[in-house]
């Protein structure tokens, strides 16, 4: 089982289009590995992986000014 997003808003956008991490990788053109852990919190994205995660997951709410969603 693929582990959950630490944001909500990345775990329900993920659950509403019924894709997995490899297939959100494929979109942004990243491994699934990189998606993974972006999405968990083991490494902090680009400010340019950070919009593309959110694009490819259409999420148009900005995100929390909180540490879990700070970027490079």
């Amino acid at each position: 089982m693929a582990p959950s997003p630490q944001c909500a808003a990345l775990d329900a956008a993920m659950k509403k289009q019924g894709v997995t991490y490899a297939q959100v990788a494929t979109k942004i053109g990243k491994s699934e590995q990189h998606v993974v852990d972006i999405c968990t919190g083991a490494v902090t994205p680009t400010a340019a992986e950070f919009n593309a995660l959110a694009a490819a997951l259409d999420i148009k709410d900005p995100p929390p000014a909180d540490r879990a969603h700070s970027t490079k």
